[in-house]
């Protein structure tokens, strides 16, 4: 079983991007395959996988921080990606969640953008949302915690 084909011309036009811009990661998705390139100290790190068919639902958004974000907390709905969190489905419209909002598991708690892609992010267990570490329209790092539910 080999490694999907990709357009090795693009993957050093990320690298480039991901250098010039400061970066420390970058995805894309495109006909069924996803890249991500990630910058560690010096290294650049490429990993190439094949997309799910559904939407994935990534997890961002949040409302004013009501606590510091933990580094790692239990029940953490963590970013997938380096994008922009928000916490509505537009412009002016009612937050997906609040702290103290009962979600279900699968339950759309934000959207986090990148690269002009909107990606839901999901619940991935129902529960009570307990701390929102987002503003809307704040910036997110891969892995950063968005919101918290107990």
């Amino acid at each position: 079983m080999g490694h999907p084909k990709f357009d090795e011309d693009a993957l050093r036009a990320l690298a480039t991007l991901l250098h010039e811009a400061d970066l420390s990661e970058i995805e894309i998705e495109d006909g069924g395959q996803r890249i991500r390139v990630t910058r560690a100290t010096h290294p650049v790190v490429a990993s190439v996988a094949a997309a799910p068919a559904a939407v994935e639902a990534p997890a961002p958004v949040a409302a004013p921080a009501t606590a510091a974000p933990p580094a790692r907390a239990e029940g953490s709905v963590l970013s997938p990606m380096v994008g922009t969190a928000y916490r509505a489905p537009e412009p002016g419209a009612k937050p997906y969640v609040e702290v103290g909002d009962s979600v279900a598991a699968g339950a759309v708690v934000m959207i986090v953008e990148a690269m002009k892609t909107m990606n839901q992010i999901i619940a991935e267990k129902a529960g009570v949302v307990t701390a929102v570490f987002v503003e809307d329209g704040q910036p997110v790092e891969f892995n950063e915690p968005l919101l918290a539910i107990s």
